[in-house]
């Protein structure tokens, strides 16, 4: 065998192994090499997109948080005015009925004392009476002095 021979024959074996492999082994491989890239890049968009919206989450939640904390601080701080309020009202409330305890007892102290003075006028117009009996050894009559003796009760 000739070393040209051998030579062309290898050549033209390589250019049919050649274009059976351009025409039906590459594309394939292109193919799925182009998928497979296509396929990377929609994977980084949606890591991309994913970041963006896990971003705006967080952004969202953060702004929730501060909305919640100054709504939560403005209702303790109206429970604490109220509070607040509703122990001064209290306070009146406690104010107004010790007044009014007071006020009652002393009507009733002037009160008693009103009928602890008559109550002793009662009893010095009785020993004014027997003193005059004793004094005049005989007896004074409290109906027919009666006019007197409401004059010594309203004089003591």
């Amino acid at each position: 065998m000739n070393l040209n021979a051998t030579l062309f024959a290898q050549i033209v074996v390589f250019g049919i192994l050649w274009w059976f492999t351009m025409k039906f082994v590459w594309p394939p491989i292109t193919k799925a090499l182009d998928e497979r890239a296509s396929k990377i890049a929609a994977g980084l968009a949606a890591a991309d997109k994913a970041k963006l919206e896990l971003a705006n989450a967080n952004k969202s939640v953060q702004e929730q948080l501060a909305q919640s904390r100054d709504e939560i601080a403005q209702r303790i701080s109206d429970a604490e005015k109220r509070a607040a309020v509703i122990v001064d009202e209290a306070k009146k409330r406690a104010s107004d009925e010790a007044a009014k305890i007071v006020a009652d007892a002393k009507a009733e102290a002037d009160q008693l004392a009103v009928q602890a003075r008559e109550a002793l006028r009662e009893q010095v117009a009785g020993l004014a009476v027997k003193g005059a009996e004793q004094i005049l050894r005989r007896e004074v009559s409290a109906e027919v002095h009666a006019d007197l003796l409401n004059r010594l009760k309203s004089e003591l």
